[in-house]
Formats: C-alpha cells, sequence, structure tokens
C-alpha cells in the first residue's frame, strides 16, 4: 500500500469564507505536514449558512501563502461556467502556484442553496453531463497551447490560443466526482486523472470502485488518484488498503476555524511533519 496523502477540505462559507483565515489555515496545514488543501465550489447554500466566499479567489490566496500543497476546487460544476474562462483561469492558478492545481468537476447539484434554479442555469442532469464532457474538451484543447476551434451542443471557441499554459503537461490534473454506483461519471473519470466518489459508506464499496477503475483503465492506475472524504474520527487506512491515494477532511457546512484548527493539529495520516522553511514568504495576514 502506497503512502496515503491528506489534505483539508474546506466549505467556504462563514468563518471560513475570509479567504486570509483560509489561505492562513492552509500556511499551517503544510507546516504540519499536510498534503493538500481542497475548497468546496459554491455560489450559495441552504440556511443556517449566510456568508459565501468565492473558491477560485480563495485558492489564489492559498497559492501564495503556500509552497508545497496541492490545491484546487473540489468540485466545480463547469455545466455554469464558460470554459474558456475556466481555461484561463486554471492556467493562471497554476503557474501561480507553480503546478499545484488540481481541477475537481462534477454536475453539480440544486438541492443545497438553488444554485442552479436561482440563476437560471441548466438543470437538467443529462444536459449537465453533456455540458461537462464538452467543456472538458475545450480544456484540454487550450492547455496544449495550440489554437482552439471548438463549435459543440453548448460551447463556441472560435480559434483562440490560451497562452501561457499551465505549469503541469500535458496539462491540469482532473479529477470527476460522482456516485460509486453510476457507471457514467466512472467511465468519464476513467479517462481523466481521477476520481472522487460521493457518499461512500463501506472499504469494499471503495474497492469495487477501484477495480471497475482499473479494467476501464486497462490496469494502467500508477498515477491515478482516487480520493475519498471522510470525517476526521474515522480511520482512512482500510479505506487506503481498498485502492484511495488521498483523504480528505470532511467538515459539515458552517464549520467553525477552531474546529478546523484541532483537527489540522492532529496532523495528517502516516505523515512526518517537516521543518518550515526559513526563507519561507509570510502568508496573506499573517
Amino acid at each position: 500500500m502506497s503512502r496515503l496523502r491528506s489534505a483539508l477540505w474546506l466549505p467556504l462559507f462563514d468563518e471560513l469564507a475570509d479567504p486570509r483565515a483560509v489561505a492562513n489555515l492552509a500556511a499551517d496545514a503544510e507546516e504540519a505536514g499536510w498534503d493538500g488543501c481542497f475548497v468546496w465550489d459554491h455560489l450559495s447554500w441552504r440556511e443556517p449558512v449566510q456568508q459565501v466566499a468565492d473558491s477560485w479567489t480563495t485558492l489564489a490566496a492559498i497559492a501564495t501563502a503556500t509552497e508545497r500543497l496541492r490545491l484546487g476546487p473540489m468540485v466545480a460544476t463547469l455545466a455554469r461556467r464558460r470554459p474558456a474562462k475556466v481555461a484561463r483561469e486554471t492556467a493562471t492558478l497554476d503557474r501561480l502556484s507553480d503546478g499545484r492545481l488540481t481541477l475537481g468537476v462534477g454536475l453539480g447539484s440544486d438541492r443545497f442553496g438553488g444554485e442552479l434554479s436561482r440563476t437560471g442555469e441548466q438543470l437538467d442532469d443529462r444536459q449537465r453531463g453533456r455540458m461537462l464532457d464538452e467543456s472538458l474538451a475545450i480544456l484540454t484543447a487550450a492547455w496544449s497551447g495550440e489554437p482552439v476551434r471548438h463549435r459543440g451542443e453548448h460551447y463556441t471557441v472560435d480559434d483562440i490560443t490560451f497562452l501561457p499554459q499551465p505549469v503541469q503537461r500535458p496539462g491540469v490534473p482532473v479529477w470527476a466526482a460522482g456516485f460509486p454506483g453510476n457507471v457514467k461519471p466512472i467511465r468519464r473519470a476513467a479517462r481523466l486523472d481521477g476520481f472522487f466518489p460521493i457518499n461512500l459508506e463501506h472499504p469494499d464499496q471503495l474497492a469495487e470502485v477501484a477495480g471497475a477503475l482499473t479494467e476501464l483503465r486497462h490496469g494502467d492506475m500508477g498515477s491515478y488518484d482516487i480520493a475519498v472524504s471522510l470525517p476526521a474520527g474515522v480511520d482512512p487506512l482500510p479505506y487506503a488498503a481498498a485502492g484511495a491515494t488521498w483523504w480528505l477532511t470532511e467538515f459539515d457546512p458552517g464549520v467553525r476555524l477552531d474546529t478546523v484548527r484541532g483537527v489540522l493539529r492532529d496532523g495528517p495520516c502516516q505523515r512526518p511533519r517537516p521543518h518550515r522553511h526559513p526563507d519561507r514568504v509570510g502568508r496573506p495576514g499573517a
């Protein structure tokens, strides 16, 4: 079993709606030996949540406050974003972070904040799935640095070259989210760089998912990632044995800063804590 990497997974609501506070958390997590800091990507959430931060601005703050952590939205609903704009955002953020961005993507949901229905976005899951796949095709073309000529069902990009390219080649790693029992998300994820299964209930369930992905990828799982979200009190090691490569800490929406700090101080899974580099640039708000 390879080492399981550990990341904070932060809902950017209420006390965590301050990007400086989240950047400080990320810097402290890096010092404590954590491997990543991922953030929720939402426009709104149901009560009692009142404050919601923009994920991309917060990720830029995290990128400038850290040197080693992987970071990214987990997950972005690409169907409510213009892929040409996402191409610029991802390349810029990957360069700002020196190649540490991972892009989590998914269909999204209207259940928790009405952020699709209340903004006039597409509500049909199948349509959003097609929009997601078309967006991913545009992103792959854009990250290549070659002119993008795309006329599809939902989007047009007419002869635009997206430079500068991301630091990571051939592009930013993409993890797709989906429910383990649904075939389409797993097939989509098999074509990408990782899978983020939602609502896992048992390590055996993850083992089935890992087996399906291994088959779809013809055994090529060397650099492939499978990320699981688990509360801090749940032992992630059985999930690592079942195929997980990342553990993302699961927090309730509206979690308090002190609660996150407590989990952060408890430390990551199976990770020695490095010393802070003496020449490290101070984090925002410090």
